[in-house]
């Protein structure tokens, strides 16, 4: 259950649909998630000399928060209204543990610092699959889309070192890895906003090339989609059927890039518009999370709701920008 991953995402998806941050929905959730800050001590701590601040994934588990919660939890209680006070108290100290657990190649993990140690999967007792947590680009793009909305630059060391770090792990057809979200669709669809977040040039030659795999890897349909199968076979990279939540990740991408009169991104939105149901969100039946991309995938239930919401929104709001 990740209802601490969930309330965070669905508060960003409200917000890109232009919902007020005091709606009673709104408020409510963001004062759930300052009380579900977590102050105990952890494991982390073992690599990480700093104050307890973080957010875990699920209800109770205050030995490990991770980075990729915080930082969404932080850009969503910093739009939703709660108390004053306790929300700027929680919000600092999250900064502070985000920030801090900064790996030493300027990417983030999702709940350790420096834990790459390949050695450590060669025991033999470790028949689970993944027994470290390296700096992926997906959860560092989350701390640096966070760092860009409250106004650090690449002129800020902790942004430079990130920036560093995504630069270097783009893949060499223009892709980024998803180590979180099948996958390279879900690397992308993070990478980009938070360059954008950052002020970055969205002409680049580098995020050109991300633009074009994007644009290459649109199905007829008009969405996107990625099978499981592209963590072990070339040919699924960014390949598979289409699906609400993939189709989101994609436009959230091109949007960034400025790409909102793009054909691609039109067509996008046409999909999704003519696959939402009747109930307001959208069926999906794919697993597009993944546990460790070759032990286990998951399922996430709210994924083909929120990620169309908030590509809807920001497609609106550059047409309204655009007009």
């Amino acid at each position: 259950m990740s209802p601490v991953w969930d309330t965070g995402l669905a508060l960003l998806a409200l917000e890109d649909a232009g919902v007020s941050g005091a709606d009673p929905a709104t408020a409510a959730a963001a004062a759930w998630l300052v009380d579900e800050q977590i102050l105990a001590t952890g494991d982390w701590q073992v690599h990480c000399n700093a104050d307890p601040g973080g957010w875990a994934f699920e209800f109770a588990n205050d030995t490990y928060p991770d980075t990729d919660d915080t930082a969404v939890v932080l850009m969503g209680i910093s739009y939703g209204d709660a108390p004053a006070e306790a929300k700027h108290r929680a919000i600092a100290r999250g900064e502070q543990w985000l920030i801090a657990m900064q790996s030493s190649n300027g990417g983030w993990g999702a709940f350790d610092r420096n834990n790459t140690q390949t050695w450590t999967r060669q025991i033999p007792f470790a028949d689970f699959g993944e027994m470290i947590d390296p700096p992926s680009a997906d959860v560092t793009a989350h701390v640096l889309e966070y760092l860009g909305r409250i106004g650090r630059r690449a002129d800020d060391p902790v942004v430079r070192r990130g920036l560093a770090y995504l630069k270097r792990e783009q893949e060499a057809d223009g892709a980024w890895y998803g180590r979180w979200g099948v996958n390279t669709i879900y690397g992308t669809g993070a990478v980009l906003p938070a360059l954008a977040a950052l002020g970055e040039d969205m002409e680049a030659p580098y995020v050109q090339r991300a633009v074009d795999w994007l644009l290459e890897r649109q199905n007829p349909d008009g969405g996107w989609g990625e099978r499981v199968e592209g963590y072990h076979d070339a040919r699924w990279r960014g390949r598979g059927p289409s699906t609400a939540s993939q189709t989101g990740w994609a436009l959230l991408a091109l949007l960034a890039a400025g790409r909102s009169g793009e054909p691609a991104t039109v067509r996008g939105m046409d999909y999704l518009m003519k696959t939402q149901a009747e109930h307001g969100g959208w069926n999906e039946s794919a697993f597009t999370g993944t546990g460790f991309p070759t032990d286990f995938m998951i399922r996430y239930h709210i994924y083909r709701d929120v990620f169309p919401l908030m590509a809807l929104g920001r497609y609106r709001t550059a047409l309204e920008e655009a007009s």
